[in-house]
């Protein structure tokens, strides 16, 4: 139970997303995939997901208070297991947040700004929710061979800004164009909701887990 490709896939429970759903995802694409808190079963994971809906600062502290940090660190950025952030989850990855006061992973050299009403224009809300076009760009695994005018289920009011243009997985548009998805080696995170998005979002996860797994660890 929880097997892709060669592994474990973890759905990562900080108290803060819509688990089941993406575990039902999971199953639809045909690979397992087990919700813990349990910073053990994490370091076994040979795939991650982080998800998340909420406030920013609410989502760190979880992770903190839960024990799951220091886990996540050695996971991601020492044993390059793939993670794959959702909404929430996808911000956290960043650096920071002007939603918040604490700072983020930082895995991602990118900060989480609100949208701006003052480019929005007049037929524009805050948040922004509901389907939208996606713009892949790169070559993230996770976009290769997606579907012509692949649309995502969006549910947010901030959004990722990026340091580097090279760790854009994509755009969107609402009211401007806002990066929509990231990817650096391992690290991927999309503002949507896969779980939520049809056959777009099961290509998305499916190639997530196709990605080659990391050595599981026995510690």
């Amino acid at each position: 139970m929880g097997g892709g490709v060669g592994g474990m896939n973890v759905v990562v429970d900080y108290g803060c997303g819509n688990l089941a759903s993406i575990v039902n995802m999971a199953k639809k694409a045909g690979y397992g995939a087990v919700i813990s808190s349990d910073p053990a079963q994490i370091a076994k994971a040979t795939r991650l997901i982080l998800p998340g809906v909420g406030a920013y600062d609410q989502g760190m502290a979880q992770l903190q208070q839960r024990g799951l940090r220091e886990v996540l660190d050695e996971q991601v950025l020492k044993r390059k297991v793939p993670l794959l952030g959702i909404c929430l989850g996808a911000q956290l990855i960043a650096r920071g947040s002007e939603e918040g006061v604490l700072p983020g992973l930082g895995w991602i050299a990118a900060d989480v700004v609100r949208f701006d009403a003052s480019r929005m224009g007049q037929h524009a809300r805050i948040p922004h929710i509901g389907w939208c076009d996606f713009i892949p760009e790169g070559n993230a695994p996770l976009v290769a061979q997606m579907e012509a005018q692949s649309r995502f289920y969006f549910v947010h009011s901030y959004h990722l800004q990026c340091e580097d243009a090279n760790d854009v997985m994509g755009r969107a548009v609402h009211g401007y164009s806002f990066v929509a998805a990231v990817a650096r080696d391992n690290i991927f995170g999309v503002q949507f909701h896969p779980e939520k998005s049809h056959r777009f979002g099961l290509h998305l996860l499916t190639r997530f887990f196709e990605l080659p797994a990391a050595v599981p660890s026995h510690a």
